[in-house]
């Protein structure tokens, strides 16, 4: 095989890109583990087992499809899985979905800025939904060198956070299964497989289009596989340690917008400011990467009219993002999951009838 056809450098920038999606908000917060995964107590580390095989397939799968069809012009992934009627369907449910998921996102950076450094929350709010325009503005190849960095950047002090928190508290295992009733309240479904389906949902129906743009960025196909192998695991590694560190603090931890921040503090107060900076990297890639999603599906007006539709976009995120965030979380996180549900059964039929 030559030496072109792989090179590890571009594996890690396609697992980075990859990385950079699954950090938003909700997770860097921890409120993706909370609601998903710790909130189950124990049986949580079930939905973790499930997720593992889940992002591994999912994201293998989806960056394949767009390496095969890199050379058709117009290739919609939604209706090569669902067929045409129902792709048609998803082909523009999706645009709707990312435009609720960004306001969320933004939310989340008001709210940061706010607390750490008292910017009033609607200029917060305000900045980053500017920074996420200009980054559209920017281009998709530009867009990727800058978010592929940002991830690996999260993952590490996510990580940091999650075994220092664990390495404190390691004696309190014994206490999880004490502090269930305090963490039930906030479960995302009905119970823990279900769970995992719904956030494996959520990380691959409103990227998907991204991640098929990944494939194609591929030079090959393992080059393909090793990047979509190593970032699936990576999050899944970050996801382990992190519902670990919640569970360890359950009773503090439940009903918190940002279990991180607690968890950071608890370790040494100056984390806390480290850690706003490190929240807001990811809620910009996550988000820019939803900005192009939606706008790049938006082609038949030219030019102009595709960055007067990337302004009204923009002006649509930042007047939603004034409500709360952790309501805005709790209510359209598990809703776009179950919006998901069919696509990934699609993804998963098509690849085994192929």
């Amino acid at each position: 095989m030559p030496a072109s056809t792989f090179d590890i450098r571009n594996s890690i920038r396609i697992a980075g890109a990859f990385i950079a999606w699954v950090i938003g908000s909700g997770f860097a917060t921890g409120q993706e583990m909370l609601r998903f995964y710790a909130s189950f107590g124990l049986y949580g580390y079930g939905a973790v087992a499930v997720n593992l095989i889940g992002f591994l397939g999912m994201a293998y799968l989806l960056m394949r499809t767009g390496f095969e069809h890199k050379k058709e012009p117009g290739f919609n992934h939604f209706q090569f899985f669902c067929g045409q009627r129902l792709g048609l369907v998803y082909t523009w449910l999706i645009i709707a979905t990312l435009i609720l998921l960004m306001p969320v996102l933004v939310a989340g950076a008001g709210a940061t800025l706010y607390e750490y450094y008292r910017v009033p929350q609607p200029l917060g709010s305000a900045i980053m939904t500017g920074l996420l325009l200009a980054a559209y503005l920017m281009g998709f190849e530009r867009l990727i060198q800058v978010i592929s960095s940002i991830g690996p950047v999260i993952i590490v002090f996510s990580l940091a956070i999650g075994c220092g928190a664990i390495a404190a508290d390691y004696g309190q295992f014994s206490q999880i299964e004490s502090y269930e009733s305090a963490l039930a309240p906030y479960q995302a479904a009905p119970n823990w497989f279900l769970s995992a389906v719904l956030h494996l949902s959520l990380n691959f129906f409103p990227p998907s289009m991204y991640f098929t743009r990944l494939g194609v960025s591929a030079a090959s196909k393992q080059e393909l596989r090793a990047g979509a192998f190593l970032g699936a695991f990576v999050v899944i590694l970050c996801i382990a340690v992190m519902t670990t560190a919640i569970l360890l603090n359950g009773n503090a931890a439940a009903g918190l917008d940002i279990p991180v921040l607690y968890l950071a503090q608890k370790l040494h107060p100056l984390l806390g400011a480290a850690f706003s900076i490190t929240l807001l990297l990811g809620i910009f890639s996550s988000s820019s990467v939803m900005m192009w999603s939606i706008c790049s599906r938006v082609t038949c007006w030219g030019k102009q009219g595709n960055v007067a539709f990337a302004v009204a976009v923009a002006l649509f995120t930042y007047v939603v993002s004034l409500f709360s965030f952790g309501r805005l979380v709790a209510v359209l996180y598990p809703a776009i999951g179950y919006a998901g549900l069919l696509f990934i059964a699609c993804v998963v039929y098509k690849n085994f009838k192929t």
